[in-house]
């Protein structure tokens, strides 16, 4: 059951969401998220791998000092309950994610916005992989693909919406191009 959301409300996208929302969107706002970072640690037996072969999504790994830059959406109130259930069903799935609430700051206007919805993962879940290397993690993405298509495609759509945004991920942009290599003849 969920519960009925009294006003807007606010969720931050740092992965598929920025490319694949999949709710109406009022205003979307890049934004940064402190004390965490995007990292693809979370295995992924259905969506982007299978279970002969676990891909890899992203996920907010907790780190003292990181930043995540995303987009914070607003979604208005009339639509908020209907979007945290339809969150709630595609996020958390499998229980790897943590739904909470965080701050997060409006690049445009330095603006702090309270009690934005944010996916986290559940370091103590068996999905979690944050002790891969970036060219582990390469590895496996050049190679999987799973019910929503071929791992390689969510990394280069994330990428590419991070890149339209303005905005810099060092560990993307190299595993971008790493990948690339791995599939090329």
């Amino acid at each position: 059951m969920v519960m009925q959301v009294q006003n807007d409300m606010w969720v931050f996208g740092y992965g598929s969401l920025l490319w694949n929302p999949g709710f109406p969107v009022a205003e979307a706002r890049v934004a940064r998220l402190n004390g965490w970072h995007r990292s693809f640690c979370m295995s992924s037996i259905h969506h982007r791998g299978t279970v002969e072969r676990p891909g890899l999504v992203l996920a907010l790994d907790a780190a003292e000092g990181a930043h995540c830059d995303g987009v914070a959406f607003r979604v208005e109130r009339r639509y908020a309950t209907q979007t945290l259930a339809y969150l709630r069903e595609r996020e958390l799935a499998s229980s790897a994610y943590i739904e909470t609430r965080q701050n997060v700051r409006l690049h445009d206007s330095g603006t702090d916005v309270p009690d934005v919805l944010t996916y986290v993962i559940d370091a103590a879940h068996d999905q979690y992989r944050g002790t891969l290397s970036l060219e582990q993690q390469a590895q496996i993405i050049a190679h999987a693909t799973g019910g929503r298509g071929p791992n390689d495609e969510y990394l280069f759509n994330t990428a590419a919406h991070l890149r339209e945004l303005g905005l810099a991920d060092a560990d993307l942009d190299w595993l971008e191009t790493r990948v690339a290599q791995l599939k090329s003849p």
